[in-house]
C-alpha cells in the first residue's frame, strides 16, 4: 500500500465528516474544492449577501424618516440653538437618504451576511467544527450591532462635541451634512468591524490556531496595532476619537484572551480524551 506524505486535513476526514450540503455524487475527494469551485462558491455567497442587503435597504426605506431623525438627533444637539446642518449641493440631501438606507440595511441584513461568510468557510471544516455555525452568526451579529450602538451613543457624540468646541467669536460652526454623516458612517463601520475581535479569536481558538499564551506574549504588539488603527480610523487624526475607539478594543482583546483560554483548554482536553 503506497504511503502519501504530508496528507492534507481534508484528506484525513472520515466520510461522516463531509459537509451536509455537498451536491452531486460522492467522488471520494474528501470535500476538497478546486480554485474555480472556490470562486463559484464565493460568487454565490456574494450574491446572497447583496440580495439580503437589498432587502434590508428596502426595509430601511420604509422607515427612513424615523431612521433619519435617529441619526441626526445627536448632531443637532451639539449645534447652537436654532442652527441646523446645511447642504450646498442639490443632490446632497438625496444622497444622504441613500447612504442612511444602506447602513441601516446592512445592520438589518447582518445576520444573513455573517451566515454567508460562515457557509463560505464551512466546507473546509470538520463536522464537529461546523456546530459553531449558530454561535458564530449570533455572536457576530450581536457584536456588530453593539459596535454600531456604541459608536452612535458614545463615540460619535464625543467626537462631534470635540469638533464643535472650537467655535469662537471669530469662528462660527456651520457644518455641512455630508461630511458630518461621513464621520458618523466611518465610526459606525470601524467599531462594528473591530467589535468582531472576540468572534475571530473564539473561532481561531476553537480551531486550535491561536492560544491565550500567544495573545498574552504579544499583548504589547496588539496594543500598538490597536493604537495605530484607532489613529488612522479616527476622524480627528489621533485625538479624542483615538482614545474612545481604542479603549474598548483593548478591553475586547483582554476579553478575547479569556475566550481563547476557555475554548482552547476545552479543545485540548477533548483531544487528550480522544487519544486515551
Amino acid at each position: 500500500m503506497a504511503l502519501v506524505p504530508f496528507p492534507s486535513q481534508s484528506a484525513q476526514r472520515r466520510p461522516d465528516d463531509e459537509p451536509d450540503w455537498d451536491e452531486g455524487p460522492d467522488d471520494g475527494s474528501g470535500g476538497k474544492m478546486s480554485f474555480l469551485e472556490h470562486l463559484d462558491e464565493l460568487r454565490k455567497r456574494i450574491i446572497w449577501s447583496v440580495s439580503a442587503l437589498g432587502v434590508g435597504v428596502l426595509i430601511a426605506f420604509a422607515y427612513i424618516g424615523n431612521i433619519f431623525e435617529f441619526i441626526m438627533r445627536p448632531m443637532q444637539r451639539m449645534l447652537p440653538p436654532g442652527q441646523t446642518l446645511i447642504y450646498t449641493d442639490p443632490s446632497e440631501a438625496f444622497m444622504l437618504q441613500i447612504k442612511i438606507a444602506l447602513i441601516a440595511g446592512l445592520i438589518v441584513a447582518s445576520p444573513m451576511v455573517f451566515a454567508q461568510i460562515w457557509l463560505f468557510i464551512a466546507p473546509g471544516l470538520y463536522q464537529h467544527e461546523k456546530k459553531l455555525a449558530i454561535p458564530f452568526v449570533v455572536m457576530s451579529t450581536v457584536l456588530f450591532v453593539s459596535g454600531a450602538a456604541f459608536s452612535h451613543y458614545a463615540v460619535f457624540p464625543l467626537v462631534w462635541r470635540f469638533f464643535a468646541s472650537f467655535t469662537t467669536d471669530y469662528l462660527t460652526y456651520m457644518p455641512r451634512v455630508e461630511p458630518a454623516f461621513s464621520i458618523y458612517l466611518r465610526l459606525i463601520l470601524a467599531l462594528g468591524i473591530t467589535f468582531q475581535l472576540p468572534t475571530v479569536v473564539l473561532f481561531l481558538a476553537r480551531m486550535g490556531m491561536i492560544t491565550p499564551r500567544f495573545m498574552i506574549r504579544n499583548f504589547k504588539y496588539a496594543i500598538l496595532l490597536i493604537i495605530i488603527a484607532a489613529a488612522v480610523l479616527s476622524p480627528d487624526g489621533g485625538g479624542v476619537g483615538m482614545v474612545v475607539m481604542g479603549a474598548p478594543v483593548v478591553i475586547l482583546y483582554i476579553l478575547s484572551i479569556g475566550l481563547a483560554w476557555m475554548f482552547g483548554k476545552r479543545r485540548r482536553t477533548d483531544d487528550d480524551a480522544a487519544e486515551a
